[in-house]
């Protein structure tokens, strides 16, 4: 009875949403107004995530059954959305009830997609040429890697891989080859340490977001425990680690989690989707981002109400939060290659980065219209940043002018990056009016 009176409310309440290019000099005001349910919060910062804003303030109420919110957001050239047909569609996204009312994964970029894939789950220890090893199975497998993220964070590694068959272009379904494939591939990610840490698994198609799947097979794998050895990670570690206190607020009955860490693309996402993944509930909270620093304060309780009570569970929020910070911050040299699109190419790029010593901290693989557009992140094995005589003998190795440097951490700020709204537009019907409730 309770779950049917809260769909009937909410189909009586839909969100409303009013974007706002008035009411701030330089960004433009997106404010979110709908009936209250858990995981809210997340669905929206993950519906303008998805659609490459930068959300550069949010200020977030959520009490007394009604959640509110307020987001200044800017695109990726640091400037407000003034195109009529892109407020349209993110004011359709954000008042859609199949998005914010029951959780759905249509349109969303990076999910696990339909059956015409198959889609790979891999966790274990990482090392040096790990991924280049993966590539290299389902190479000789006879799969071919469509799309694909790859994480590491405190020696451990996560990815979700799409593959399908490279004769077919379709999902492989055949239980023995399926079978095949997970035994080759944890005995790769097992190493020669034989550790049962590793693990593979084949999710139904569809299931969650591909970017908070990552975070939580991290999360299972318990990467926010501290290695003893990290691989060349000691030095990023001290020049940017976040830092998170959890506090108490006794008058009001909540706890007060406030973070301070390097700005970054996604952030607001990272630490949001950790907190309503470890069932708790953002009551209040603001965000300021500036030009070096992004500061975040939460009024949070768990699910049932209670806030944290004990000192374990503080220190475990605390490295849970740093851990989903860390995991996507960006370490080492950006290269992106543009190629088209073959069988066994990934597998040879991975190699030719193996050979020459470099180390892959993440990975992002995408293939469309029958062209590769992969985006890794480099270290030497060491951690260390790359000599750029090492990157110039790639690139001769490489040939064709394909790969390209988009980003050295250690040398010049982030350059703007293109932003996918416009790619999102093209299945929007663009003759559609501009309107705002009030």
């Amino acid at each position: 009875m309770d779950d049917e009176f809260a769909k009937l409310l909410r189909r009586i309440n839909p969100p409303r949403v009013v974007i706002d290019n008035d009411g701030c000099e330089d960004a433009t005001i997106i404010q979110v107004d709908s009936v209250n349910k858990h995981g809210i919060l997340l669905q929206v910062v993950q519906i303008l995530t998805d659609l490459d804003l930068v959300i550069k303030k949010a200020y977030i109420s959520s009490d007394g059954g009604w959640f509110m919110d307020v987001f200044n957001v800017i695109d990726q050239n640091g400037n407000k959305i003034r195109d009529q047909d892109t407020i349209s569609y993110i004011q359709e996204r954000l008042e859609s009830s199949d998005d914010l009312v029951e959780p759905s994964l249509k349109g969303l970029v990076g999910l696990v997609p339909s059956e015409e894939h198959t889609c790979i789950e891999l966790t274990g220890r990482d090392r040096p040429g790990l991924l280049s090893e993966v590539c290299a199975v389902l190479t000789d497998l006879e799969c071919n890697v469509v799309n694909a993220e790859i994480w590491t964070h405190n020696e451990r590694a996560a990815a979700v891989v799409l593959v399908t068959d490279h004769t077919m272009g379709c999902a492989i379904e055949d239980p023995k080859r399926l079978a095949a494939i997970k035994e080759l591939l944890c005995n790769v990610l097992r190493g020669h340490n034989g550790l049962n840490s590793a693990k593979m698994t084949l999710p139904p198609p569809g299931v969650t977001h591909r970017q908070r799947r990552l975070h939580q097979i991290m999360f299972a794998d318990r990467d926010y425990e501290k290695a003893d050895n990290l691989i060349g990670g000691n030095a990023h570690a001290k020049t940017s680690k976040p830092h998170v206190i959890v506090t108490d607020c006794a008058e009001k009955d909540y706890t007060v989690i406030t973070m301070r860490s390097k700005d970054r693309p996604k952030l607001l996402f990272d630490t949001i989707c950790t907190l309503t993944d470890m069932q708790y509930v953002v009551f209040h909270g603001v965000v300021h981002t500036g030009t070096a620093e992004a500061y975040q304060e939460y009024y949070i309780r768990h699910m049932d109400g209670v806030p944290i009570s004990s000192e374990a569970e503080r220190d475990r929020v605390v490295q849970c939060l740093e851990a989903a910070i860390e995991r996507r911050g960006t370490e080492g040299l950006e290269l992106e290659l543009c190629a088209e699109d073959r069988v066994g190419l990934l597998s040879d790029i991975t190699r030719i980065f193996r050979e020459n010593g470099l180390c892959i901290k993440r990975a992002e693989i995408s293939t469309r219209g029958g062209k590769a557009r992969d985006t890794f992140y480099v270290t030497d094995v060491t951690g260390s940043p790359v000599d750029h005589k090492t990157v110039d003998s790639i690139c001769e190795q490489i040939g064709g002018g394909v790969l390209h440097v988009k980003w050295d951490i250690n040398a010049s700020p982030k350059p703007q990056q293109e932003s996918t709204i416009s790619f999102l537009l093209g299945s929007f019907f663009r003759s559609r009016t501009f309107s705002s409730f009030t």
